[in-house]
C-alpha cells in the first residue's frame, strides 16, 4: 500500500492533468467559438440569413456571454422579420454591455415599430443622456408624440363612424409602427366599414403574420375573402385556422361549407371546358341553392348559369340567367355574353344594344369591339340570305340536325317534282337549300358566316365557296336532266 507521501504526489499530478485537460479543451473551444462567428459573418454578408444563423447560435453556446455575438443575431433575426426574437437578445447585449449605445437605438427603433411608444421613448432617452447629438434617436425621439396624436385621433374618428379620417390619421401612425398589429387590426376594420374589403384582407394578412398563433385572423380573412366570392381563397385562410386550432368551432364549419362550394365550381368551370352544358347548368344551380345569401355567389351562380345556356344553346334560359346576374352587378364580359344569346335568338338590334352597353362600361373590352362588328355585319345578312332561315334551324343547331332538315327539305323541293313555272321556282329554292347544306355543315364557312359573311357572295369571296353552285344552276332548266344529290 503506497505511503501518504505518495499518495499525495499522485493526487496532485491528476490535479495537475484535469487542468491541463480543460486548458487545452478551453482552448479549442475558444477557437470552434471563433470559427462560427467569422463563418456566421461571413454568411451573413452574403445574405444567407438562416445559415447565418446557426453558426451564431454555436458561437453563443460556446460563448454565452459574448455582447458583439447577440448584437449579431439580433441583426440576423430582424433581417428574418423576427423582431421579437431580435429584441430579446439586444436585451442580452444590454445586460452584458450596458453603454453599447448602437444597441440601445436599435432596440428603441424595435419598439417603436412595434407600437410600443412609452417603452421607445423611455430607450430613446437612454440613449440622448449618453450622446445628445445622436441623430437617429433625435429625430424618432420627435415623432413620438405626433405618432400618438395621429393614434389618438384615429380612435376619435372611428367613434364617430367617420372611417376615412380614421384610416388617413391609422396610416400615418403605421408608416412609423409597421409591426403593430392592433393598429392594422383596427385599419382593417375601418377598411370594411368603407367597404373597401380587399384593404382590409391585406391588413389582416399582416396581422396573421404578426401574430402567428392566431387562428381568429385566418377565419376572419377566410370570411371577407367569402364575401368576395374567392372560394378557393376562402378555403385556405380556413385551413391555416384549422391548422393552429383543429377543433375551432367558427373554423370548422366555415370550412366545410367553402370546401362544398369550391368543389362545384371547379366542376362547373370543367363541365364549361368540355362542352358538358348539361351538368354545367346543374352544377351552377347547386351553388345558387347552397349559397343563397352572399352576392358574390349569387352573382357568380348566375354568371355561370348565363354562360352554360348560353353556349348550350338554351337562348332564353341564357339570357334569364344573364338579366339576373346583371341586376346583381353589370359587367361588360355578361354583356357580351348576354349579345351571343340574343343573337343565338337572332335578335341583332338586342345583342348590339347590349355590345353598346358593354363598350361603354369598357371601352378596351375586346369582345364589345368585335361584337359591335360581328352584329353590324349579321344585320345586313339578316336583309339578304340567311342560311339558318333556309334549312328552318337555329343558329345552335349541330351539324346532324342541320343534315336532317337539308334531306326533308331537298326531297321537298327537288326539281324532278315540279312541272312549268312551279319547276323553276323549285330550282331556287333547291339551290338555296344545297348552298345551305354546303355552308352549314362546312365548319370554316359556317364560322365565317356566323361572323356577319356569307362565304357564297361573290362580293366578298372572288370566285371561291359552294363548290357544287354552278353545277346545279347550270343543270336547272337546260331540258330533261338526271339530277342526283347526296343526303350524307
Amino acid at each position: 500500500m503506497p505511503d501518504l507521501t505518495t499518495y499525495s504526489s499522485i493526487c496532485l499530478f491528476l490535479l495537475s492533468l484535469d487542468y491541463d485537460i480543460a486548458v487545452v479543451r478551453s482552448a479549442g473551444s475558444a477557437v470552434e467559438t471563433e470559427r462560427h462567428v467569422e463563418l456566421g459573418v461571413e454568411l451573413m454578408a452574403k445574405g444567407q440569413f438562416v445559415d447565418a444563423l446557426s453558426h451564431f447560435h454555436a458561437a453563443i453556446e460556446g460563448d454565452p456571454e459574448n455582447y458583439v455575438t447577440y448584437y449579431r443575431r439580433a441583426t440576423v433575426y430582424l433581417a428574418l422579420g423576427r423582431s421579437k426574437t431580435a429584441l430579446s437578445d439586444l436585451d442580452m447585449v444590454i445586460k452584458f454591455k450596458p453603454d453599447f449605445t448602437a444597441a440601445w437605438v436599435q432596440r428603441a427603433n424595435i419598439l417603436l415599430k412595434q407600437g410600443k411608444l412609452d417603452e421607445a421613448h423611455i430607450s430613446y432617452e437612454h440613449v440622448l443622456r449618453r450622446d445628445p447629438d445622436n441623430d437617429e434617436s433625435l429625430k424618432m425621439y420627435s415623432e413620438i408624440e405626433l405618432i400618438k396624436e395621429h393614434v389618438r385621433l384615429g380612435f376619435l374618428f372611428i367613434e364617430q363612424k367617420n372611417y376615412i379620417e380614421a384610416i388617413s390619421h391609422l396610416t400615418r401612425a403605421i408608416e412609423f409602427c409597421p409591426w403593430d398589429a392592433s393598429l392594422r387590426e383596427t385599419r382593417a376594420e375601418c377598411h370594411v366599414g368603407v367597404n373597401d374589403v380587399m384593404a382590409a384582407i391585406v391588413d389582416l394578412k399582416a396581422v396573421a403574420r404578426l401574430r402567428s398563433d392566431s387562428p381568429q385572423i385566418h377565419h376572419r380573412v377566410s370570411l371577407l375573402h367569402y364575401e368576395l366570392g374567392e372560394a378557393d381563397e376562402s378555403l385556405s385562410e380556413s385551413r391555416e385556422c384549422l391548422k393552429l386550432d383543429p377543433d375551432n368551432k367558427e373554423c370548422f364549419p366555415h370550412y366545410k361549407r367553402v370546401k362544398k362550394l369550391s368543389v362545384l365550381m371547379k366542376s362547373v368551370q370543367e363541365f364549361l371546358g368540355d362542352g358538358n352544358y348539361q351538368s354545367c347548368v346543374e352544377k351552377a344551380n347547386a351553388i345558387a341553392k347552397l349559397e343563397s345569401k352572399v352576392a358574390a355567389f349569387r352573382l357568380a351562380a348566375k354568371s355561370l348559369l348565363c354562360q352554360c345556356h348560353t353556349k348550350g344553346g338554351d337562348t332564353l334560359n341564357g339570357i334569364k340567367a344573364c338579366t339576373e346576374a346583371l341586376q346583381i352587378e353589370e359587367s361588360a364580359e355578361l354583356l357580351c355574353i348576354r349579345a351571343e344569346a340574343h343573337i343565338n335568338n337572332e335578335e341583332f338590334d338586342d345583342a348590339m344594344n347590349d355590345y353598346q352597353r358593354a363598350h361603354n362600361l369598357d371601352q378596351s373590352a375586346k369582345c364589345a369591339r368585335e361584337g359591335i362588328q360581328r352584329t353590324q355585319k349579321l344585320q345586313k345578312l339578316a336583309e339578304r340570305k340567311d342560311y339558318y332561315k333556309i334549312l328552318g334551324v337555329a343558329r345552335t343547331a349541330t351539324k346532324t340536325e342541320i343534315v336532317k332538315a337539308y334531306r326533308k327539305l331537298a326531297q321537298k323541293w327537288h326539281p324532278d317534282s315540279f312541272d312549268g313555272d312551279e319547276k323553276k321556282m323549285a330550282e331556287k329554292k333547291f339551290i338555296d337549300i344545297a348552298a345551305a347544306k354546303e355552308v352549314l355543315t362546312n365548319p370554316d364557312m359556317r364560322s365565317k358566316f356566323d361572323n356577319g359573311e356569307d362565304p357564297l357572295d361573290p362580293e366578298t369571296q372572288s370566285g371561291q365557296g359552294f363548290s357544287n353552285f354552278n353545277q346545279y344552276a347550270q343543270g336547272f332548266g337546260h331540258g330533261p336532266f338526271q339530277f342526283r344529290f347526296n343526303f350524307n
